[in-house]
């Protein structure tokens, strides 16, 4: 199957690594040279990791690569039969992007979009076909996150679903469906509700960071405490996310905590800029 990947950041790299590994021919599209060049770095790093560790041959690593064309043209989506877009987690920005897939893409392609937090409905609005769109939210990194969140729109087709769920488990993931589609699905909403206390701890001195990951951890047995996943998620998306979901709902669990603002103004993004609830430099 030929698959198009609107969007080279950590997240549309990720999708185009597992997309190729599973044997189809994919398009990657960014708006810019370095973008690609980024992501396509990105990929060919995890999966020499994957064939150093034995996971799979370095003849494979070599194949999979092959099947990853790059562009920074739109265009090339033009005659693939699912296009998944990965591009920033803004309203207006998706809009754009599918109001142009719209135009380009064949009638039977389905349009799939990687957000995790704005109702699939909203993003399909701004095409002709949104029997067609369906949310498949993926998780990071890609490679090694097994779930994908699908999401049925107001108006998605039965078809449409079905289809994405053959793609999503096709490439290894196994599937959850959101049948209602509300801000946030069912994985953001949990994960945002459970950071914005966390940071609220932080906030007003209740306990270190360090401390309430802990009690995640060994208290819950979760694997990663809630301030490690946001500064590997990025504090920016975790703030984009929850701000997506509290416009919707005006729920005040979703309302992002001033110091989750705070640190989004300085540049303490979590790992990708050294500094998050933790120093990484």
């Amino acid at each position: 199957m030929r698959i198009a990947v609107v969007g080279a950041g950590l997240m549309g790299a990720g999708i185009a690594q597992v997309s190729a590994v599973a044997g189809h021919d994919v398009v990657l599209q960014d708006v810019s040279e370095e973008g690609l060049a980024r992501g396509v770095a990105g990929i060919e790093k995890s999966l020499r990791k994957f064939a150093e560790k034995g996971k799979m041959s370095p003849g494979d690593v070599d194949i999979a690569l092959d099947r990853i064309t790059t562009t920074t043209e739109l265009e090339a989506a033009g005659d693939v039969e699912i296009v998944v877009e990965a591009v920033f987690e803004k309203i207006e920005i998706k809009a754009e992007v599918f109001g142009r897939l719209d135009k380009i893409c064949r009638p039977d392609a389905v349009l799939a979009t990687n957000t995790s937090a704005i109702p699939v409905t909203s993003i399909a609005a701004f095409t002709s076909r949104p029997e067609m769109v369906v949310g498949t939210h993926f998780f990071s990194p890609v490679p090694m996150m097994r779930l994908c969140e699908l999401v049925r729109g107001y108006k998605t087709s039965d078809e449409t679903l079905a289809r994405a769920r053959d793609y999503a488990e096709g490439i290894g993931k196994t599937c959850i469906v959101v049948n209602r589609d509300v801000a946030g699905f069912v994985t953001t909403r949990l994960i945002t509700a459970l950071s914005n206390e966390a940071v609220s701890l932080v906030e007003s001195g209740v306990a270190t960071a360090e401390d309430v990951d802990i009690a995640c951890r060994l208290g819950f047995g979760h694997a990663m405490g809630p301030l490690t996943t946001t500064d590997m998620t990025g504090v920016d998306i975790m703030l984009n996310a929850t701000s997506n979901i509290y416009a919707d709902t005006q729920d005040e669990k979703f309302n992002p905590p001033e110091l989750l603002r705070r640190m989004v103004q300085a540049g303490d993004l979590g790992r990708k800029t050294g500094r998050g609830f933790y120093d990484y430099s």
